[in-house]
């Protein structure tokens, strides 16, 4: 009754025309005249049933501070970014809202969860870095050597280091992202070396009454070698980056690329600018035998205890070694052993597992009062905002599942953003939750997750640090074995939020077809299947539909579907 027909042409006279057929209704009501019995006393689509632009059984809700809501999941491209995505969505939202017309009266449209801040904190960390360093060199140098010149040359290495290191990045196919941003906080603290070595040598050579070019070019030849030993002993920390695998080969290649660019980006200017700087602004020393300063006798007085205690060399290193073993043999077992440290992000995300089967209401419900509980744990003063997902991400939305998966009905994925000044740990709050959760909703599973981007990235992208998965061809082996492991996890102490995640006992009504009986009555096995899943679900899984707009050319999608109140029971389905 509504299915799109080829056309052919007739010749009629000296014209060719098309021969088209209104196979497809302009008009959504005209689907009510599709017969479904035919003869003389046929039975029409609207004699059983009502056309209407309505919507799927819906899949899922969208919670934000408890309240249903429209969400709207934003994935940047791995290429695209992240600062400009969220700027550019910001920008959107008055269109979205103007978009809406009168019918947006009352809604509000506004950017909720966002991402972006990691990534500006991580460039004001490098930043932040950058400054200290230079700061902290520039006094060291005014300290020790009392001039402003070599302050100055030595900071104003620093960022020429970081500019040649990111354009070797950017050569290299790499972006600016947290690990490369990570790699460059981190070179600041030790690129700094190697130009404090060579201004440091050149004044020594003029100490001693050297001219200014000599002293500059004799000074930096001296120290090439050191400096480069010193570089490759540091650049060898992170070569063994280069043989892992994975996603660890992914996350740590970038970092170390960023702190060998910038470690080879110092070298070569400590060679090349800073000795050209040093002759353009230093000056020749024009007094060789200077007065005993405070720093020279303090000088000569740590020489003179250096000297006395090398003759006690064998007891010192004997002491220093038990001091050494003492302290780490106390220390270490008190160290955390995890492969990455934990970040208190200020917000965490946590998934709820209702018994399998769960209607998405019931679980609502549920997740709603999982967000009372945590509100009254933490306090309401506390939580800057919670969000959620109720269910799956319905077939008709173009949402890939590994960016918000859920398995069924039954889960829910909230998310809470705390407060700023919040004086609690992460892992001290999630202890809270977990606890009461346990004691209020003992018939629910609660589990954890990395919430945040630097989260996210640290766990590869998995939702728990450990995962084990069992393998056979025997289910019920294989279920029994995986139940055994469950139990004996959970009495490992340091161990939290044990579960199978596979829906082990989801309820099912079962439907047996009686193929004789079902020929007798002229069907087939799949005229039956066909019916059920119209009757449980939708038409447009079994005969895809569609009815184009004639104004607006959009196709939407024709199907035929069962009240849900309708269906409540296996009755209902046998009857319908």
């Amino acid at each position: 009754g509504n299915t799109l027909s080829p056309s052919g042409n007739i010749p009629i006279g000296d014209t060719y025309p098309i021969v088209p057929i209104n196979s497809v209704v302009k008009d959504p009501q005209q689907l009510g005249s599709i017969p479904i019995r035919l003869g003389s006393d046929p039975v029409f689509l609207r004699d059983v049933g009502t056309v209407q632009d309505s919507a799927d059984a819906p899949a899922g809700y969208a919670l934000v501070n408890g309240r249903r809501a429209v969400y709207i999941l934003a994935t940047k491209r791995a290429e695209a970014s992240t600062l400009s995505v969220i700027n550019n969505i910001k920008d959107a939202l008055p269109k979205m809202k103007e978009a809406l017309g009168s019918d947006g009266e009352g809604i509000d449209v506004r950017f909720e969860f966002d991402q972006s801040p990691y990534v500006t904190k991580a460039v004001g960390g490098v930043l932040t870095e950058g400054v200290l360093g230079a700061v902290l060199v520039g006094i060291m140098i005014l300290l020790f050597l009392r001039d402003w010149r070599s302050a100055l040359i030595v900071v104003l290495n620093t960022p020429i280091s970081l500019f040649c290191s990111i354009l070797a990045l950017w050569l290299t196919g790499q972006s600016i992202n947290l690990m490369t941003l990570g790699g460059l906080a981190l070179a600041i603290s030790i690129l700094v070396d190697e130009a404090t070595v060579s201004i440091e040598n050149i004044h020594s050579h003029l100490q001693r009454g050297v001219p200014l070019a000599k002293a500059v070019r004799d000074g930096s030849i001296e120290t090439i070698a050191p400096r480069l030993l010193a570089m490759l002993c540091i650049l060898a920390v992170f070569v063994s980056s280069f043989f892992m695998q994975g996603a660890a080969r992914a996350l740590f290649v970038p970092l170390s690329l960023a702190v060998g660019f910038s470690m080879i980006a110092s070298y070569f200017l400590s060679g090349t600018f800073v000795p050209v700087l040093s002759v353009w602004l230093l000056k020749e020393t024009t007094t060789h035998n200077p007065k005993p300063t405070t720093y020279s006798k303090v000088k000569v007085g740590y020489e003179q205890l250096l000297a006395n205690l090398f003759s006690a060399r064998l007891v010192l290193i004997a002491v220093y070694f038990i001091f050494c073993f003492s302290t780490i043999a106390w220390i270490a077992p008190q160290l955390g052993r995890s492969v990455f440290p934990t970040v208190d992000a200020g917000q965490f995300r946590l998934r709820m597992r209702a018994p399998d089967g769960t209607h998405i209401e019931k679980s609502e419900a549920l997740a709603k009062q999982t967000l009372k509980i945590i509100s009254e744990v933490l306090g309401p003063e506390n939580v800057e905002l919670t969000l959620g997902y109720v269910g799956m991400i319905h077939s008709n939305f173009p949402v890939n599942a590994v960016y918000q998966w859920s398995r069924g009905p039954e889960e829910a994925i909230l998310y809470i953003d705390l407060k700023k000044d919040i004086a609690l740990s992460d892992e001290t709050m999630k202890e809270r939750v977990r606890n009461r959760l346990a004691q209020e909703m003992p018939e629910v599973r609660f589990s954890f997750e990395p919430s945040d981007i630097v989260n996210e990235v640290m766990s590869f992208g998995s939702p728990t640090p450990i995962e084990v998965v069992i393998s056979g061809t025997d289910f019920a082996k294989n279920r029994e074995f995986a139940g055994n492991l469950s139990n004996t996890l959970k009495e490992v102490a340091v161990l939290r939020d044990v579960q199978l995640g596979q829906s082990m006992d989801y309820p099912t009504v079962q439907v047996n077809v009686d193929r004789e009986k079902a020929g007798i009555a002229g069907l087939m096995p799949l005229d039956v299947s066909r019916a059920l899943v119209t009757a449980t679900s939708s038409s447009r899984f079994v005969v895809p539909n569609y009815w184009a707009d004639p104004k607006s050319g959009i196709a939407y999608q024709v199907q035929v579907e069962l009240p849900r109140q309708v269906v409540r029971s296996p009755y209902d389905v046998d009857t319908s």
